[in-house]
């Protein structure tokens, strides 16, 4: 069946904005954009949706998330003491919070299992991240020792459908003994083998790195998306070095801020003049051609499912338009994960991943968080 949602303004792209526009769906594709009278004229039977004072726009992408945890101060002790039913459960309900809100596309960069609940967002997953013993989230299962042990574990994952290998390349703040977040845990060499190995599966590569060698090490090694990419070099210290934000560039490195709507507590947290330099990062990667992505690292404690706007509010503090703001929530994002033909703009042939909000995103970014219609592959969100 044809639905057909005419609205105030619809953002084919959030650079082309349409006054007066119309989007016409069918079997979860969309089929025509542009004016209501030649949209409609491409509809069979519509079931006609019209929403006078809204904008239609693309799904938003959430490129980071843990789908196993549950964003409590006690995500850790309740994830370890869930069997793997317990995990699906959660995880489907937590894919609901993300599609109410306006996600449609979702990357879950870690996990016990490869886990894709059915409905919902469209799910990108890791499973097991591939760490060293003991190393940052051992307690996923991904442990290896040795470059044989890295072709397994890859091996495994893609055997168990995952959509992308995760490499923790540097330690991280949520397990307790590993390294420090500034530290390495594999060098060039061990990543270039991660890389190939998961590129002769067909699969890109995420690392986690907040170190600035860590950082260096995965843009030679060459691998797809570096999480979080925060170039620390100990505590409450980065060194932004030009030369790796340039290989990034040259090489199709996208950057994911792995920020929530905690970055305002961290403000407060850090003093304004530190976290303009931690956050700073983002303008300075965009400035050096570097495509982000957005992701909100959901699951942490305070990292919720349900406020993409609080995140990418971010952005507006920094300095980013919403015109520019709204593109990497929908199309860069989108292009980063490898899904440029797939969603993240409202385009013929493109997938019916499409949000309504009251009001209008490009005069007030708060609009994105009054959705009154979200789709996600043509199925409207309950």
């Amino acid at each position: 069946m044809d639905t057909l949602i005419t609205a105030a303004r619809v953002l084919p792209r959030p650079s082309t904005p349409i006054d007066g526009g119309a989007v016409l769906v069918r079997d979860g594709e969309i089929v025509a954009v542009g004016r209501p009278d030649e949209v409609a004229a491409a509809a069979v039977n519509p079931v006609v949706r019209d929403f006078p004072d809204a904008t239609v726009l693309a799904g938003l992408v959430n490129s980071h998330v843990h789908l196993c945890f549950d964003a409590t101060r006690e995500m850790l002790p309740n994830f370890l003491a869930s069997d793997d039913a317990d995990i699906s459960a959660g995880a489907a309900e937590r894919l609901g919070q993300l599609l109410r809100t306006g996600v449609t596309t979702v990357r879950d960069l870690g996990g016990r299992t490869v886990v894709k609940p059915a409905g919902g967002p469209r799910v990108l997953a890791a499973g097991p991240p591939l760490t060293v013993p003991d190393g940052h989230c051992h307690f996923f299962g991904g442990v290896v020792t040795s470059d044989a042990e890295i072709r397994a574990r890859i091996d495994a994952n893609a055997a168990a459908g995952a959509d992308v290998i995760k490499v923790m390349a540097g330690g991280g703040q949520i397990t307790p003994g590993g390294a420090e977040m500034w530290e390495s845990q594999f060098d060039t060499r061990q990543l270039s083998v991660v890389v190939s190995q998961a590129a002769r599966r067909g699969l890109p590569v995420a690392a986690h790195a907040h170190g600035a060698d860590a950082i260096a090490d995965c843009a030679e090694a060459g691998v797809s998306t570096i999480e979080h990419c925060t170039f620390m070099t100990g505590p409450q210290q980065t060194d932004l070095r030009p030369e790796v934000a340039r290989r990034m560039a040259k090489g199709g490195v996208s950057a994911c801020s792995t920020s929530s709507r905690n970055w305002r507590m961290m403000v407060e947290r850090m003093g304004e003049d530190l976290a303009r330099r931690v956050y700073g990062r983002l303008p300075w990667l965009e400035e050096h051609g570097v495509r982000l992505l957005s992701g909100t690292d959901a699951g942490l404690p305070g990292s919720t499912f349900d406020d993409p706007v609080g995140a990418l509010e971010l952005y507006e503090w920094l300095g980013f338009s919403r015109r520019r703001i709204l593109e990497i929530a929908t199309e860069d994002s989108a292009a980063g994960l490898g899904l440029a033909s797939v969603t993240g703009r409202l385009e013929p042939g493109l997938a019916a991943d499409l949000l309504v909000v009251d009001g209008d995103p490009l005069a007030e970014l708060s609009a994105l968080g009054k959705p009154l219609l979200v789709m996600a592959q043509g199925v409207a969100a309950s």
